[in-house]
Formats: C-alpha cells, sequence, structure tokens
C-alpha cells in the first residue's frame, strides 16, 4: 500500500510519520507538506501515486479537497488530529502517530 503523510511543511509531523513507517514493509510511504515552502511539497503527482493519504489536521484534507477535488473524492483520506505543536521524532508525537495510525489501519479506514 502507497501511504502519502501530509502536514504543513513536511519538516515535523509528517516527516516524523514517515521516518516511523519507512521500514514497515505492509507500506511504501511518502510525506509532503501544503505549504509552498515545505520540504516536499504536495503535488497532484503525489497525491495520484498514493493509496491512502494521511493528513494531520482537517485544514490539511480541506485543502487537498479545494485544489485537488478530482483526487479528494477516489481517495482515502485519513486525519489524525495531531496539532502542529511538536518536534521532528520527539517521543509524545511518535506515539501520538502510532496510536493515531495503527487504530485506523486495524478499523480498515485506509
Amino acid at each position: 500500500m502507497n501511504l502519502l503523510f501530509v502536514c504543513t511543511a513536511n519538516r515535523m509531523r509528517s516527516a516524523t510519520a514517515h521516518q516511523i513507517y519507512e521500514e514497515d514493509e505492509r507500506f511504501t510511504v511518502k510525506s509532503a507538506g501544503t505549504a509552498s515552502s515545505a520540504q516536499v511539497p504536495l503535488s497532484a503527482f503525489l497525491l495520484e501515486w498514493a493509496d491512502s493519504i494521511v493528513v494531520m489536521e482537517k485544514r490539511h484534507r480541506n485543502w487537498i479537497r479545494k485544489r485537488f477535488s478530482h483526487i479528494y473524492e477516489t481517495k482515502k483520506i485519513v486525519c489524525l488530529y495531531i496539532p502542529d505543536e511538536y518536534d521532528y521524532m520527539q517521543s509524545e508525537l511518535i506515539d501520538l502517530i502510532r496510536s493515531r495510525f495503527e487504530d485506523a489501519y486495524q478499523q480498515g479506514l485506509l
């Protein structure tokens, strides 16, 4: 399964999720950000590549819906509801991502 993790700048939350799941044999992962200054800016190419998209906040999902409505309507998009208040690979962020992501995965939302 191709998973795309999305946050704003692709420096903290989505980059951490990418690092956590990069070696997980269940997935092929990439990450991107919605800001034009993101480390990897979100693009139609990345959205098309993904089987499922995991966003950190509702505003990221809304950003995709506004700019890529055709993709929004055809892809599974799951929001983890993780605010932008953590540092890259911060232990609390890792625990939160793992807990919420695995819960969504177990529920078959991805």
